[in-house]
């Protein structure tokens, strides 16, 4: 029976992230009639409702935010006695981050993890910078990686592991050619293309045009890092990127990039996991990788 309420905490907790029985089902590999079977038992073992339907999804009543606290606790503590009981590394390492990251800097690293520890399975899960520490916070996540100016929370541990230059990219036509370098009074006029709500450095980039009083127009707006470059390449406007993202393309010659020159434009890229969370050898053993690996190129 205490197997049976383990597994259906882990759906109650997945309906709840996702607010839908279909998403929940799909992610944990059950047939949706065995989700909504599963929030039923529960429903009966806690003698109350726990998720209502809104629209087109499903939210938490006030008993299931209650019961969402301790499903939590109650998860984090059972994978935290297998891991002391067993003395193995195994399981499940959650990984928060975004996708510049997910996409030019983990590979590498999540290679030789695997190399070292065969037997952990890696979950990444692309989000925001917002909702990374939100879930990192919440342990609904292992460890988190962002790119921001310099980040301090006292509930979370925080590395900077190095720094990423941001730079103007354009197409290799525009006026800028020639310049070594670019000031925020040059995007006076000019047509931005930019990542999506909720980017760091698109919000930086949109409060210090504003403090400066600099006029643009906003030509595209995407979520895809792919699209930006393409669209760039194709000279529909100029976008703000790290180095990292474009450093082949520029190596191709399909954009020219201009590191971007203001004193609020420092990011780096961090590493980020709760204090109070116990964690695994595994675990560990993640972070030693980060922290110190020397990968070669």
């Amino acid at each position: 029976m205490v197997k049976l309420e383990l597994t259906y905490l882990k759906t109650f907790r997945e309906v709840a992230k996702w607010g839908s029985y279909t998403r929940a089902a799909e992610v944990l590999g059950y047939a949706q009639s065995s989700i909504t079977t599963q929030i039923q038992k529960l429903e009966e073992s806690y003698g109350a409702v726990l998720l209502e339907r809104l629209g087109r999804g499903m939210k938490l009543t006030i008993a299931g935010e209650a019961l969402l606290h301790y499903a939590n606790d109650i998860l984090r503590l059972h994978e935290e006695s297998k891991e002391v009981v067993s003395h193995q590394s195994k399981g499940i390492l959650t990984i928060g981050t975004i996708e510049t990251l997910a996409a030019f800097f983990l590979p590498p690293y999540l290679q030789k993890y695997r190399q070292l520890f065969p037997d952990m399975n890696v979950m990444i899960q692309p989000a925001n910078e917002p909702s990374i520490i939100n879930s990192v916070k919440d342990g609904t996540i292992d460890v988190g990686f962002i790119l921001d100016p310099p980040f301090l929370d006292p509930e979370l541990h925080s590395c900077k592991l190095r720094e990423e230059e941001l730079v103007i990219i354009t197409n290799p036509n525009h006026k800028f050619a020639g310049k070594s370098e670019i000031q925020i009074s040059d995007l006076q006029g000019e047509s931005l293309i930019l990542t999506e709500d909720g980017c760091t450095y698109r919000a930086m980039l949109l409060q210090t045009l504003k403090s400066n009083q600099i006029n643009f127009s906003l030509s595209y707006e995407f979520g895809n890092l792919e699209a930006i470059k393409q669209c760039v390449t194709y000279g529909l406007g100029i976008a703000l990127l790290p180095r990292i993202v474009v450093a082949s393309d520029i190596a191709k010659g399909q954009v020219s990039a201009f590191p971007l020159i203001h004193p609020h434009f420092k990011f780096y890229t961090q590493l980020v996991y709760a204090k109070k969370k116990w964690q695994s050898k595994a675990f560990f053993g993640f972070l030693e990788l980060i922290n110190g690996s020397h990968l070669s190129e």
